[in-house]
């Protein structure tokens, strides 16, 4: 009796520690959530890089180290290049952009007042207040002077930490993968290595497919707007690329900034800018998307949408952007800790087949029985 006793209060013990343990895990990583996004982001940046370092090295006699420098450097210096040709002139179209909006966002507001009933006017002049209130030049404060100069400091800083962590994840990738593997089991690290892979694989698929179709887009919308005619269309390519990297409500956010500067030069060039961007949506969605992200995450669109669903809820926009990715590392580990040699089969009532579907149309145009019987 005393045995047993001893042995539930070391069972007793040992959950509590356990659900300690779990919970300062929990606090520390929401502590260190910031943190651990960066480095999440690192790591998806490092995976999309691996396969341009091994085609390298397949072609040219260099080591690894060397490989992954210039590999980096040149990723590197595509990013400040593409940031130094097209962020300053976004940035001398912003107050063009600007001033031509406040005299429409005025008539947008008399437009607004009467209309009917007035909850709708209520409403419309709200999202036009709000948006004057957007564009509206302000003169920082002192406090917000530092606390702006902080905010650009801490932009940077974690930009540079970053690609630190992006070149050393490379340079240490076989180190760490040889480290993590000598906690599992002799017999288990074959597995756990391919599930790694597997994940990188996965996830570096993913952030390249993202990065083409976001040029992809922007350069496509881009273009269409200067031969519309219609100004700030570097711009207003760049918010739709960088807008296309949002799931589900990405193209719709996209295309209000340019619906919004055509609404200043009349209704026609409005539709014109709206069929225009419909087109490009159903190009990208319907022939551009399934080449480029053919087999790249692997995951169900229902996984996706929940996924987004709960990553935006949870973390707002980077959340909903990490989402995806996040999920799809989770479903490889599931997938191989749930793989045997032989499958769940699948409930036969879910399942559409074409005698299933035949019997139950031939049941349907049976006549009932009781219509025959039935007195005239």
């Amino acid at each position: 009796m005393r045995g047993e006793m001893v042995r539930w209060f070391v069972r007793g013990v040992g959950l509590a520690l356990g659900i300690g343990l779990v919970f300062a895990l929990a606090n520390a990583a929401a502590l260190a959530a910031r943190v651990l996004i960066l480095v999440f982001v690192a790591i998806l940046l490092a995976s999309a890089l691996e396969p341009f370092i091994d085609r390298l090295r397949s072609r040219i006699p260099l080591g690894r180290g060397l490989t992954i420098l210039i590999v980096y450097l040149g990723f590197f210096t595509s990013v400040l290049g593409l940031a130094f040709l097209v962020v300053p002139g976004a940035f001398n179209q912003l107050g063009g952009v600007v001033e031509r909006l406040r005299p429409f966002l005025a008539d947008a507001r008399a437009f607004a007042a009467d209309l009917q009933p007035a909850a709708l006017a209520t409403s419309a002049t709200a999202l036009i207040d709000a948006a004057e209130e957007a564009i509206r030049p302000q003169r920082p404060e002192a406090g917000q002077i530092v606390e702006i100069g902080l905010t650009a400091a801490e932009a940077v800083i974690s930009l540079m930490t970053m690609l630190a962590i992006v070149f050393f994840w490379l340079t240490e990738h076989a180190r760490l993968q040889r480290y993590v593997l000598a906690f599992v089991p002799r017999g288990r690290r074959g597995g756990a290595r391919r599930t790694w892979n597997e994940i990188e694989t996965r996830l570096g698929s993913w952030v390249r497919g993202q990065l083409i179709l976001m040029m992809t887009v922007g350069i496509a919308t881009g273009t269409a707007y200067a031969l519309l005619g219609l100004e700030s269309f570097v711009l207003l390519g760049l918010i739709a690329g960088l807008a296309e990297a949002i799931p589900i409500v990405g193209p719709l956010a996209g295309a209000i900034p340019a619906l919004l500067v055509a609404a200043t030069r009349g209704p026609e060039l409005v539709l014109l800018v709206a069929f225009v961007y419909v087109v490009i949506q159903i190009i990208e969605g319907n022939i551009l998307v399934p080449f480029v992200m053919r087999n790249t995450i692997g995951i169900s669109p229902f996984l996706v949408i929940v996924s987004i669903l709960v990553g935006a809820a949870v973390g707002g926009v980077v959340g909903a952007l990490l989402a995806v990715p996040a999920v799809a590392a989770t479903e490889v580990v599931l997938e191989r800790l749930q793989a045997r040699a032989t499958p769940v089969p699948q409930d036969p009532a879910g399942v559409a087949t074409p005698e299933r579907e035949g019997r139950e149309t031939a049941q349907k145009s049976l006549p009932d029985q009781r219509d025959r019987t039935a007195p005239v």
